[in-house]
This record gives C-alpha cells, structure tokens and sequence, in this order.
C-alpha cells in the first residue's frame, strides 16, 4: 500500500467506525528513513502504511495507540533525534503530527455467535458505535452486519484483556461456564460501562452466588444486568431479546453522555 492510499484509507475506517491516528512526517534534518509528508495510520489493533520502520515507527505507534485508548482528540506534534542511543543509526531528526481523525465511539463486545448474538450485532450495527462481534467457532461468526468488527478468538477472555476502558460488554455465549468466566473478567475490570448477561432470573442468582464465591462484592455485582434488557420487553424471539437489549444499551448511554 502505497502513501497515496490514506485517504480511501480512512474512508474505510469511518464506515466500520473505527478511531484511528493518522501519523504523518512534517519535517526532517539530516538522514532519516523517510522524507516530510510520509504517512501512517494506527488504529488499536492495526496499522497501515510507514514512516519509516524502526525504533521511530514502534514509538510513534506507542503514542497513537494511547491516544487511542485515552481518546485523546487533540493533534500533537513531536520530535523525534535518530541518533544510536534512541535505536536508530539515521544520525537525523523527524517532527512528526499525530492527528487523531476519527472521534472514539462507544465500543460494544457483543460475546456469542448465537441466534440473538446476530440479531443484537445487526441492531447495533445501525448505531453510532463500534461493535465487535466475538466468537470461538468460525462455522457460527460468519456474514455480520456491515460495519461489525469478527473477532475470531480461541480464548475470549484475550478479547476482554485487549478492551477499551469505558467498553459496553454483552455475554451470551454457548456455554454457562464461559458466560460466568467472561462476566467475573469484566467484573474485575471495572472500568466498563455496561455489562449485560443473558439468561434468567435462576442463572442470574447462580451467578451471583457463585461470583460471590470467587471473592467479587455484592458492589461490583450490582454492576452487572442479568437477565440483560428491559424489563417491560418480555418477548423470547431473538429479535424481541435483541431490541430489548440495545434499548437497555442506548439508554446507559444516554445517561452516562449527560453526566
């Protein structure tokens, strides 16, 4: 991919509602490995293009990767010397712009390739928010709704260790197990902003007794909605569960958004 393509780029990134830093050279001194313009684009996971490679290209994807993550909105420059002590034999010095170009939308982990994981992931897929939709099986995670993220992942807890703080979580798995797993991780986290777990009434006291038995406060419990959803929508179809689900989400974050 050549520097030219940043543009179409960042195009495809804002429809699948992806913030990203778009790092570009603004001047140089002396011998460096790219020249003033060069370009890249960093989002959490990714990265596309170059600015030269090496100890410069990691630290610069450092930065835009915490800015990222403390959704920093403001455009900074640095500079960088290339000289041997900073890992870089260029014997140079590059400014380098990080603009973060994309605003941070809300993160929602939707866990569960399951009928009403489709049915929630194509809901929210019409929303100003960034949904993965996160899955074990690949025979289950397939066709997503346009902008849906696929995380294709052996051990999903990984998924909950690489979320954004303030993400919105959504547990319905195939398994109570890996449900209850999933929800002590989160819960251990506490710097999420909606976790919501399918099931009933008696999976919810089971979970709580049995979360209560892993050390987790009935404090940090009362963070968590199980059953998930409205209370008035008492429909069973995916759909139903899926709507009532996604207003319970869009009203957590209207909330917190006027706070």
């Amino acid at each position: 991919m050549h520097n030219e393509e940043w543009i179409p780029l960042l195009n495809t990134l804002q429809q699948q509602r992806q913030p990203c830093v778009l790092i570009t050279i603004m001047a140089e001194r002396g011998s460096v490995p790219r020249g003033g313009g060069s370009k890249m684009v960093v989002t959490a996971q990714q990265s596309w293009l170059t600015i030269g490679g090496g100890n410069l290209e990691y630290r610069c994807m450092d930065i835009a990767r915490q800015m990222l993550q403390q959704q920093d909105a403001e455009p900074r420059c640095e500079q960088f010397p290339l000289a041997a002590r900073s890992g870089q034999c260029c014997g140079g010095a590059v400014t380098v712009l990080f603009e973060p170009l994309i605003t941070p939308q809300p993160q929602i982990i939707v866990f569960g390739a399951g009928h009403v994981g489709r049915a929630l992931t194509s809901i929210l897929s019409t929303l100003p928010c960034h949904v993965i939709w996160a899955d074990s099986r690949s025979e289950y995670l397939t066709h997503p709704a346009p902008g849906v993220e696929l995380c294709l992942e052996e051990e999903l807890s990984d998924v909950v260790s690489r979320a954004a703080a303030g993400s919105y979580f959504v547990v319905m798995t195939h398994n109570h197990d890996l449900d209850l797993h999933l929800t002590e991780q989160i819960l251990r986290r506490e710097d999420f902003r909606y976790l919501g777990v399918i099931g009933s009434q008696t999976k919810s006291q089971r979970f709580r007794y049995r979360l209560r038995g892993k050390g987790i406060s009935d404090q940090q419990l009362e963070k968590f909605r199980c059953p998930a959803g409205l209370n008035a929508v008492t429909g069973k179809l995916p759909a139903e569960i899926a709507v009532s689900i996604s207003g319970e989400i869009i009203a957590e974050y209207q909330r917190q958004s006027m706070q």
